[in-house]
């Protein structure tokens, strides 16, 4: 995942609120549809190596299960903030777990699936909490994860709250930016292979 993002300005209001979370939004239509079953369960998400379209697809699927899960289980905020996108160490824990609980509802799965995903959830919500209070985000404001410099590294940032008002539309801004990050990427690599090769991929 892109750790530092770039400014991509305002948000279109009509763009944020399509991707606002859904009160209908159903958890089994993350199961995998009846022609994926031959497939298995999913495998994990490195999101490191995501590209562009497929981080856009982790990001939007990765957010309607969060809502659904703080909804279900009436998480606090100390738990699952708002602004987890902004923290990888949020980010992966919970790509985990959602992984973890796409395989407990498969098909192939064993009936006590469900139980062992309870069990480590409990477990889950514990380094959650360290994680949101590590960081320092709270329900209207955020800041970036706290990184120490080691000896001969260049001296981190200072540390300051910023107050958010529309999650969702953060949310949108943020996931955007990573997209765009992922995808200039892909385009020097390619751009890389032209000069080195004559060949277009």
């Amino acid at each position: 995942m892109v750790d530092e993002l770039p400014d991509t300005g305002e948000v279109d209001p009509g763009e944020a609120a399509e991707d606002e979370f859904d009160e209908s939004y159903d958890p089994d239509s993350d199961a995998p549809a009846a022609d994926d079953d031959a497939a298995g369960p999913p495998g994990p998400v490195n999101w490191n190596l995501l590209t562009a379209d497929a981080a856009e697809e982790e990001w939007l699927a990765l957010n309607e299960w969060v809502h659904w899960l703080r909804h279900t289980y009436g998480l606090p905020v100390a738990v699952i903030p708002p602004f987890w996108h902004r923290h990888p160490e949020l980010v992966w824990e919970l790509s985990a777990l959602h992984i973890h609980w796409l395989c407990a509802i498969h098909p192939e799965a064993k009936g006590s699936a469900m139980l062992v995903w309870h069990r480590d959830f409990t477990e889950a919500q514990e380094r959650l909490r360290h994680w949101t209070a590590s960081c320092g985000t709270r329900l209207t404001t955020d800041r970036p994860t706290r990184r120490i410099a080691w000896p001969g590294e260049p001296d981190t940032d200072p540390i300051e709250d910023i107050i958010i008002p529309n999650r969702e539309e953060d949310f949108v801004e943020y996931m955007h930016a990573d997209v765009e990050a992922r995808r200039r990427a892909e385009d020097q690599f390619i751009a890389g292979l032209v000069l080195s090769t004559g060949e277009v991929p």
